[in-house]
Order: structure tokens, then sequence, then C-alpha cells
């Protein structure tokens, strides 16, 4: 892995137009190690941007240069090199054709032009595509945050307390405040630097753990009364409609940490969280706690990807479309 953070060291050094692209609908990794990754090329002076395809939540707004964000897919055509993090495919990431971006076979990715950037695919998920130009992907990884952060120290980077803040905000997010299982002595020890390099834990928390508003925890409600079990695959599930986001005021966005609260049932194998979008798709969550369980295969099934303890798809049909998928599993 050192050959390869020297040579993403050495691309974005000389590269003269760099956007790091995170995926749809961000998380605190994907927005966490974008602002780590943006920190670090401000302070070497190089011209960069941020671009997301969807909207971010408000709650991440405490990060540096998260509020620059961009969903103008132009960007992309003045690039000489595209970061891609937190992105299973460049699909998840919004870089199709719509982007007015030319998406090259994999042999043909060489870069030199501006319409043929180089890609860096920099990811921790199992079902990663491996789609870039040089792929620094670490399925063990806890967060992409933590892949960050061995890049930083591979590269003797000095980690800001700003770069900490926006690490450990990764590590927090997709750990469940180091609850799951993803939680490993690698993501602690980083964890414990990152609070001596001058990370902001409570300022974190604040922010990310205890922001929930009397609306969200009502729709919480709503969602744990409509908890069912299936007894025959040990899974338990419930689901959010339109109505219930139009009904309590809350975005798609900030009803993301609903799937987590699921983790916590016990007597279940696998939980399932089914939502509505309001483009007319269903989005599902699935979250386990059994080693012996890997819900990414799930994930994989019906469209989608992610980690063996959680995963996720998107899909056409209706919630009850998406329960016969899975009893015929």
């Amino acid at each position: 892995m050192q050959a390869k953070f020297q040579e993403l060291n050495n691309l974005l050094l000389k590269a003269e137009n760099i956007v790091i692209a995170i995926h749809q609908n961000p998380d605190g990794d994907a927005l966490g190690s974008a602002a780590a990754l943006a920190e670090y090329l401000s302070d070497k002076g190089k011209n960069f941007s941020i671009y997301c395809a969807t909207a971010h939540p408000e709650n991440f707004k405490f990060l540096s240069h998260v509020n620059a964000i961009t969903a103008e897919a132009a960007v992309l055509s003045l690039a000489n090199l595209i970061v891609v993090m937190d992105s299973g495919d460049l699909r998840y990431a919004g870089l199709d054709s719509r982007d007015g971006f030319r998406l090259l076979g994999r042999n043909d990715r060489k870069g030199g032009g501006n319409d043929n950037p180089k890609i860096i695919n920099i990811d921790h998920h199992i079902s990663n595509e491996q789609f870039g130009f040089l792929n620094i992907t670490d399925s063990q990884a806890s967060a992409t945050a933590q892949i960050v952060y061995d890049f930083f120290r591979s590269e003797r980077v000095a980690i800001s307390p700003a770069m900490a803040t926006a690490l450990l905000t990764g590590l927090v997010c997709d750990t469940d405040n180091f609850t799951n299982g993803g939680t490993t002595p690698a993501s602690l020890e980083a964890a414990g630097h990152l609070l001596r390099s001058g990370a902001n834990l409570p300022l974190v928390h604040r922010w990310v753990i205890k922001n929930s508003s009397l609306n969200l925890l009502k729709l919480w409600g709503i969602v744990l009364e409509r908890l069912e079990k299936i007894e025959e695959k040990n899974l338990a599930y419930t689901y959010i409609t339109n109505e219930d986001y139009l009904r309590y005021g809350i975005t798609e966005l900030g009803a993301e940490g609903i799937a987590n609260l699921l983790n916590k049932l016990g007597g279940v194998q696998i939980s399932l969280l089914i939502r509505e979008t309001m483009d007319g798709k269903i989005k599902g969550s699935f979250r386990t706690t059994s080693d012996n369980t890997d819900v990414s295969a799930l994930a994989k099934k019906l469209g989608g990807g992610g980690h063996a303890k959680a995963a996720g798809f998107t899909t056409e049909g209706t919630i009850e479309d998406v329960l016969n998928k899975i009893l015929t599993m």
C-alpha cells in the first residue's frame, strides 16, 4: 500500500485541476474523508473542487470545505484528476454520461487531457469495482477516512486539527460511534492519534450524534412501531414512506441514521430498513451483528453492495415487491 500512497501523492501534487467526487446522499465518512483531503490540497495550494451529485446533510457543515461542495457537473470537464472517495462504483458517485464527462473503459483510462482525466479510487467497500487508474481500496479498513489517515501517515503529512476532526468524523460515523463490527484495533488507534492531533470529539458528537430533532425522534417511533419479523429468514424489517417524510418534515438524508438504530435489536440475525424515495424508487439498508452473516451478498442480489455487516441497495418497485424478493432468496 505504501507504493500506492506514494503514487497518489505524486499525482495530487502534479495535477493542475483536481475534483474530489463523493457518493450520492453522502454520509459522514464520505464527507469527512473529502474534507480532510481538501484541507491537504488547500495547504499545498492546489486548485480543487468537491463534487456531489446530490444534496448533503446539514449536520456536517462544521467540517472544513463542506459548504463549498458543488453539484455542478461542469467541474468534471475541467479536471485532469478525479479522486472518487467512499464509492464502490462510478454510478454511485454520480459519474455517468449525464455529467458530460466521457467514462472510458479501464484499459483506456490513462489520462493526459481534460476529456480523459485520471481517476483515483479510494474506498473500503468489499464490493468495490476497482474502476480507477489507481485503486487504493482496503475492505478491512473501518472507513474510507481510515485509508486517508493511513495515507497521511505514510506520506508524513502533518495532520492539522481540521484534518483530524474530519477524519474522526468519518470513523465515528462508519463505526456507529465505535460500537459496530467495523470497529477494529487499527481504527481505535487511529482515533487516539487523531485526538492527540487536535480532533474535536465533542464537536463531532454535538453535530453528528446528539443532533436529532423532535420530529426525527417521532419518526423513529413510527418506524419502530412497524417492526416485523420474518421467522424463516431470522430477519426483522420496517419501512418509511414518502408520506412519513412529509408528515414529519424530515428529508431522506435526515433519516439516514435509522438503519443503525435497528442494529441494536437482539434476537434476529438481520435487520432491514426499507425506504421510499421521492424519485419513486425503493432503498434498503441491511444490518447485522452476526459474524457468520454477510449482508452485502443479500444487497448484491438486489443490485446493491456494501460491507459484510452493513449494506444497501436501490431498486424499482414497491416495499411489498422488495419483501417478496427477499422471501424468495
